[in-house]
């Protein structure tokens, strides 16, 4: 095989490459390729026959034989934009792709960030990381669209069914493809879309190859220069029947935010009395005043390093024409390390007084007597790993007739070594010296923060961080280890000849997901020493030294853009610093120890010092989910009236078989701490060991038309039905009672490992008008018709008949539980416009999603229980950009209206149901470069965030402000080299 390399006129490097006919089609596509063997055969054949005129014209330039099959690759953003309209152009059913500029080149550094700019795809970001995390597709969000690498389901051990795209390594992918119409032989589970991500293999680029990376990223406010490097290498050997790619990177984000949050607006009934001053206790017994009150206001800054190493090995084998078997493995492990310090204060509903309400009956003032005022800090850590092995063999036994078998098997675990996943500790004042305490609202979530007045010991707010009355608190320490392992095969056969072509197989799928959480809850160590000391009271406590506070953060222009003062600092310390010191202090069995909480039951008794974990048996969950599928396909290729016209259908059999089994465990008794009467333990019965089994099955079909009006006017009608499983953590089969709670918020929640599958029918209709080469515009319309909703729904009830001795009646919890519900309809429109000026250089993409449901968000009506479309928003993107002359500039417009993120919030205790999050509209502007130096050196350039934009949530109501979180603008500047 040779290779010729030459300059065009206008500077941009190009490729032509003389190959076979197999091997044209594998570079045409590129990475993409991976993504289009699934089920866009027709596409293939078609990008390969739209590249064959342009071929041939290289090879007459280049005075070769026209008669050998050559393609010419363009690489940079253009070529990306033009291979991208060429999938959409030719799939059977409504595929939108990006594909990669050149290896090693895609056009974001984050795989979420690219999938935003195409049409209806929003992102939600990790507020205190400002990382795209995860996508919506249409209004559907997280869990409702399954990701695939190469065609496999890839594990994941947070539990759900989505994928965090911060820990997908984008640097070397070689494209991805969003399937917003089924292929039923690669998978009918997602009602959002299929999200493929293709990587390069070794046949895809015959010869040698190799690609090298680094850069250097800063966060404004980080103010910290951290490293990514990479490597790619790909070789073809032995007249190109063995190949080999491997490719390593490691990534480093470190980023500095600020949150201002209310953890959680719970609904009820206030007593008429609490509108003002004074109560007496037979008058706070009746309650008719309806309100919403803020459970627990507080400000953090939030330091985050974020780690990703992504490794990976492809090996090709082609041992006769014909047959190709791949071998690969995936790796990548991100450790994420959060250190946090700010404050946070707790009210009580039943202790508000002088309480203000607006006319919804969110609540814009207050006092709250003997206020406890805690100084909090903590850290953070998580370790995702994620490994995964495939074997995939492919035999064209005929002209006609093919085969292809692909095996996998993927194991994901959080916190593998069992890493201590949160220390949090909190210190303060409070009881004898508590002020009367409130907040004041005034204003919209999107622009004004909660202001905390007559803060400080006994209402002195020039003494807010006084640290010479600083006493011990609480200490919460976790640890969460999760996995899931997924293990899938498939098997397929097809036979094409002119016009026709039918494909037919099966396909097993089991997942098996394992959760556990030890935590200083069960053991009730977190209450060895609360009470806040002797100079908040006499409820025990000890007071802990000013050598433990560190530093003092202003909080001046916190949130920029926001109105609103808070109290004027933060104290510095670390949980870790904090525990040091508790534990210095001895042991209490051994010595008395004044403040040490001797009633606080087993803390009392068993505490030694250190403050260990116990294992919480109501986290333990283990569930196996086993999916056997059968399928069939048929694609005609037929001319109506002279126009050519594509035919799809589809048949999916999916039989999914569940195991559930857990711990259950029920209260048997509640206790107040003697330390500090905010707080109650709770007992549970001994563990009891609970096994389930569920079982459902679903016939999925799909229908896919093309008609080619003319040569660039092309009209599409897609119908399918479609299913999305609850995510694997809802299954458990036992309720979990917390044994560490706060008065007037008893908390449960309930498993439910009968649940079915969310199902869709989904209908699409649409009109592309490829007008000229890569530029389009598109109208697509789509309906999606919705059963077997899950919703999270509130019930506040008693369980086993316990006391709250702070009532003296049945106690009281808010038990969260999900349930199949009702139906809903979603119905929305994508309009998309790709356009190229000539030869300047110039050119944008635009796209825009309006969309609908029948089923909205009712914030008056407080008898639902928690039902509504979440993730629905209008969104619009608009990427303007150059590419000419080695020079490219790309400047990235995305915008997203406000939507429902979620049913629940950090303290869902209210008596209305999971209230609601929303997230407030955002807008963010990004801007990239980069400039070939050489045909080998590109510098590039990133700053994202231009106009240091932040992330809200609200509540019920647009006042009822959530979080808002501040993580600033960060900027890239690094060098590629390709050789």
């Amino acid at each position: 095989m040779s290779r010729i390399y030459y300059q065009s006129n206008r500077g941009r490097a190009s490729k032509v490459v003389l190959a076979s006919a197999s091997s044209v089609l594998a570079l045409m596509l590129g990475g993409v390729a991976s993504a289009a063997e699934h089920g866009h055969d027709a596409a293939i054949a078609t990008a390969a026959a739209l590249a064959a005129p342009a071929a041939e014209q290289a090879a007459t330039a280049q005075g070769s034989d026209p008669s050998v099959v050559e393609e010419v690759i363009v690489t940079g953003l253009r070529g990306s934009l033009q291979r991208n309209l060429d999938i959409k152009r030719n799939a059977a059913g409504v595929v939108d792709a990006i594909s990669a500029e050149d290896i090693g080149k895609f056009p974001d550094s984050n795989v979420a960030a690219s999938l935003q700019r195409l049409p209806g795809v929003s992102i939600q970001r990790s507020g205190a990381r400002g990382e795209p995390q995860g996508i919506t597709v249409r209004g559907f969000g997280g869990d409702f669209n399954e990701t695939l690498y190469d065609g496999r389901r890839i594990s994941t051990a947070t539990g759900g069914r989505s994928v965090d795209f911060s820990t997908v390594g984008a640097d070397f992918v070689g494209g991805l493809s969003v399937l917003k119409t089924p292929d039923v032989s690669l998978s009918s589970s997602s009602i959002g879309a299929t999200v493929n991500v293709a990587f390069p293999k070794p046949f895809d680029h015959p010869g040698r190859r190799m690609a090298l990376s680094a850069s250097a990223s800063v966060q404004d406010d980080a103010g910290k220069f951290v490293p990514t490097v990479g490597a790619l290498f790909s070789d073809t050997f032995a007249d190109n029947k063995f190949g080999v790619l491997v490719d390593a990177m490691y990534t480093r984000h470190d980023t500095q935010t600020n949150r201002v949050y209310v953890s959680g607006w719970p609904g009820g009934y206030y007593a008429p009395c609490q509108l003002t001053a004074t109560c007496t206790p037979a008058q706070l017994s009746t309650k008719s005043v309806l309100g919403w009150f803020e459970q627990q206001a507080g400000a953090t800054q939030i330091y985050t390093k974020d780690e990703r190493i992504d490794g990976r090995i492809a090996l090709q084998w082609a041992p006769s024409d014909g047959v190709v078997v791949t071998l690969d493995n995936n790796y990548t492990r991100q450790n994420v390390r959060q250190d946090n310090f700010g404050y946070g204060i707790w009210f009580n509903q039943d202790g508000l007084r002088n309480v203000k309400l607006d006319q919804n009956g969110t609540t814009v003032d207050f006092s709250q007597a003997g206020s406890q005022t805690d100084f909090t800090a903590g850290t953070d850590r998580s370790v995702l790993q994620t490994n995964q092995t495939g074997l995939n063999f492919k035999w064209d036994a005929s002209e006609n007739l093919s085969f292809e078998a692909d095996g996998s098997y993927a194991k994901s675990w959080l916190n593998p070594g069992g890493q201590v996943s949160s220390d949090n500790a909190d210190v303060g004042y409070g009881f004898g010296i508590g002020p009367s305490l409130g907040i004041s609202i005034g204003g919209d979530s999107k622009n004004t923060l909660p202001v905390l007045h007559n803060y400080g010991p006994n209402g002195d707010g020039t003494r807010w961080a006084d640290t010479s009355v600083m006493g011990s608190h609480v200490v919460v320490r976790t640890a969460q280890e999760n996995t899931d392992v997924v293990k899938q095969l498939r098997f397929s056969g097809a036979w094409e000849q002119e016009g026709f072509k039918i494909k037919a197989g099966g396909s097993y799928l089991e997942d098996h997901y394992k959760f556990q959480q030890s935590n200083t809850f069960v053991n009730n160590y977190w209450q060895a020493y609360p009470g806040y000391g002797p100079a908040s009271g006499p409820n025990g406590g000890v007071m802990v030294p000013a050598s433990l506070f560190t530093d003092k953060v202003s909080t001046k222009n916190f949130i920029p853009g926001f109105d609103g003062a808070l109290p004027p600092f933060l104290l510095k310390f670390t949980a870790q610093d904090y525990q040091k010191f508790l534990t210095g202090l001895g042991n209490p069995q051994a010595k008395n120890i004044p403040g040490f909480n001797y009633g606080g039951g087993t803390v009392g008794t068993q505490f030694t010092g250190a403050f260990d974990m116990a294992l919480d048996n109501g986290s333990i969950r283990d569930i196996t989910e086993k999916t056997w599928a059968l399928f069939v396909k048929a694609n005609f290729d037929v001319d109506v009236a002279g126009m050519p016209f594509h035919f799809n259908a589809g048949l999916r059999q999916e039989n999914t078989h569940v195991t559930s089994a857990g711990f259950g465990q029920v209260p048997t008794a509640i206790t107040r701490s003697t330390g500090d009467p905010t707080l109650l333990t709770v007992s549970l019965s001994a563990p009891q060991a609970v096994s389930t089994k569920s079982s459902y099955s679903y016939l999925l079909p799909s229908l896919d038309m093309k008609l080619e009006l003319t040569e660039s006017i092309h009209l599409r009608l897609d119908a399918s039905r479609t299913l999305t499983r609850p995510s694997l953590n809802l299954l458990t089969p036992v309720a979990s009672v917390g044994t560490g709670q706060r008065v007037g918020a008893l908390t449960a929640s309930g498993g439910s490992p009968s649940l079915k599958p969310y199902l869709a029918d989904n209908f699409d209709a649409a009109v592309e008008w490829y007008y000229k080469p890569n530029s389009y515009a598109s109208v697509n319309f789509f309906i999606k018709d919705v059963s077997n909703f899950i919703v999270g729904g509130t019930q506040r009830q008693t369980i086993n008949g316990v006391v709250d001795p702070t009532t003296g009646q049945p106690a009281i919890f808010s038990v969260t539980q999900q349930v199949n519900g009702p139906d809903a309809t979603v119905r929305g429109v994508e309009l998309a416009w790709q356009h190229v000026f000539g030869d300047s250089g110039f050119g944008f993409n635009a796209n825009a999603t309006l969309v609908d449901t029948n089923r909205p968000y009712n914030p008056k009506d407080i008898s639902q229980s928690g039902f509504a479309i979440t993730g629905l928003a209008d969104s619009a993107n608009l990427v303007a950009f150059y590419d000419k002359n080695g020079l490219e500039a790309r400047i990235a417009v995305n915008y997203r209206k406000e939507y429902l993120r979620a049913f629940g919030q950090n303290q869902n205790t209210g008596a209305f149901g999971s209230e609601p999050t929303f997230e407030n509209p955002n807008l963010q502007i990004d801007f990239s470069t980069s400039y070939a130096i050489t045909k080998q050196i590109t510098g590039f350039f990133e700053a994202l965030n231009l106009t240091n934009e932040v992330q809200s949530t609200h509540g019920r109501f647009d006042n009822q402000l959530l979080d808002v979180f501040a993580y600033g603008r960060r900027y890239t500047a690094g060098v590629r080299f390709r050789f």
